[in-house]
């Protein structure tokens, strides 16, 4: 057809019955699938269903896209496909029904897991959708593409989050399948960061080399193999802690509006959607070194109010400076630290510390709090804090909005003590979910991370016949 249009004497009219033919595939392509967002496991909303109203949160959020013209060419006939959706409505069931018990964390002897403190908004409904968790997900891992830019991350510094989850997901022997058709979800393996390093020119400011990598994979993936297309990219997912990848992803729109994008960057107001993506937290590994990291002094030898120090970019930082840099003997907050004073003892000698957003909503602040056992003080705008539609970070955190800046002492003084006390214990029961482990160990950041995934995989039914 191609080559009959270039000689043809009527190229008009050639190339408007191509344009007519390309655009009844598409069509007939789209009209094979609809998908249907039932909201059973939404992010902050899931937590919070009671039985009754468990049924009334089901919502059916078209994409654009109308009912199979032909049963027989449907991927809906797909019997193995049938079969995963299958068993993650059994796992909706199960988990509506743990939403029914009330008193079971008295029988949980589960080593790793806490369910008493106050820590989770309800650890019921989390301990059974974390045990199915276990017992059901699969990931495909599309083993196409070559590293640097693939299967391969930074392990150190501030994104060093990425590249640990893309070596322990290519080497876990639990979750990962290599059997695509029994997979849940399918991981596309692309590294935000390592594109940015190697194909970005700082010179020309030209971002035509990520656009192409990831536009690419995406092409090459969805012709090689039927999953991407039947769902539209529904039942996939990408990770990256960059600040560049959520408009890295909209070179896709499928991969931008559809896939499970995992983002430390989880920012509404670039319409991060967090019934859909999920926020995973950025740790700043600054050797790569995972072991030796958490521990912090008694409360009795925290003798600093509240502590900050970092440079001031973004909205939020300065606005703090404005107020308490170096302005008051018990909220310490610096943008450069004074000569000798580590930062780390300082940290772990504050009761509360700051943890402003910075150009990006996310930081390794929140993190490194966790680990010394210093209660965080979380300031953002936009930020959907990781995990949040599992733990309660109100036990544990405070939230301080940008207009309550000038009000941060007194918000933190009116703490009492014993209020103090149990916060600080809960970061210290929280601490096992941020923690990296080499190999993973049950509830860790890692465990942490696909359960989040696994949460907005029941999100999306793709075969209404198995409701």
């Amino acid at each position: 057809m191609r080559q009959l249009c270039r000689t043809h004497p009527e190229v008009a009219f050639c190339a408007l019955a191509s344009l007519f033919l390309a655009v009844l595939v598409i069509l007939v392509w789209n009209s094979s699938i609809e998908l249907n967002y039932s909201f059973v496991t939404t992010s902050l909303l899931f937590f919070q269903m009671s039985s009754d109203s468990f049924d009334q949160k089901k919502q059916n959020v078209p994409v654009n896209r109308n009912k199979s013209l032909k049963e027989e060419n449907s991927w809906k006939g797909d019997r193995k496909l049938r079969r995963v959706e299958e068993s993650l409505a059994t796992a909706r069931s199960l988990i509506k029904e743990a939403s029914k018990n009330t008193n079971c964390t008295a029988d949980i002897k589960d080593v790793g897991f806490a369910p008493q403190g106050g820590i989770y908004r309800n650890a019921c409904l989390f301990y059974r959708s974390y045990l199915l968790m276990e017992n059901l997900f699969k990931i495909f891992v599309y083993e196409e593409g070559e590293p640097p830019l693939f299967h391969n991350g930074p392990c150190k510094y501030i994104f060093s989050t990425e590249g640990l989850f893309f070596s322990l997901m290519e080497t876990n022997t639990h979750f990962r399948t290599y059997d695509p058709d029994e997979a849940q979800v399918y991981f596309l393996p692309f590294s935000v960061v390592e594109i940015r390093t190697y194909l970005y020119d700082q010179r020309t400011k030209d971002k035509g080399g990520l656009k192409r990598s990831v536009v690419d994979y995406v092409r090459m993936i969805s012709n090689k193999y039927p999953y991407w297309n039947r769902s539209l990219g529904a039942d996939h997912f990408m990770l990256s802690c960059h600040n560049w990848a959520p408009w890295v992803t909209w070179y896709v729109p499928e991969l931008f509006h559809n896939s499970i994008r995992v983002l430390c960057n989880a920012n509404t107001s670039e319409r991060f959607k967090p019934e859909k993506d999920a926020s995973f937290p950025e740790i700043h590994l600054q050797t790569g070194q995972v072991t030796g990291l958490t521990g912090g002094l008694l409360a009795a030898n925290r003798t600093i109010l509240a502590f900050f120090a970092g440079q001031a970019h973004g909205k939020i930082r300065p606005a703090l400076f404005e107020h308490w840099k170096e302005k008051d003997k018990d909220v310490l907050v610096y943008e450069k630290l004074p000569e000798g004073v580590d930062y780390n003892e300082m940290m772990k000698k504050s009761k509360f510390c700051i943890c402003p957003s910075g150009h990006e909503v996310a930081s390794p602040r929140v993190v490194e709090a966790i680990y010394v056992e210093c209660v965080p003080v979380l300031i953002s705008q936009h930020y959907i804090i990781p995990f949040s539609d599992v733990l309660n970070w109100d036990s544990f955190s405070i939230q301080v909005s940008l207009s309550d800046l000038p009000n941060l002492k007194k918000i933190l003084m009116a703490i009492t003590q014993d209020e103090y006390l149990r916060m600080k214990e809960r970061v210290k029961q929280v601490q096992q979910h941020f923690v990296i482990n080499d190999p993973p160990k049950r509830f860790d950041v890692f465990h942490m991370i696909l359960h989040s995934i696994w949460l907005r995989r029941l999100n999306v039914q793709l075969d209404n016949e198995s409701q």
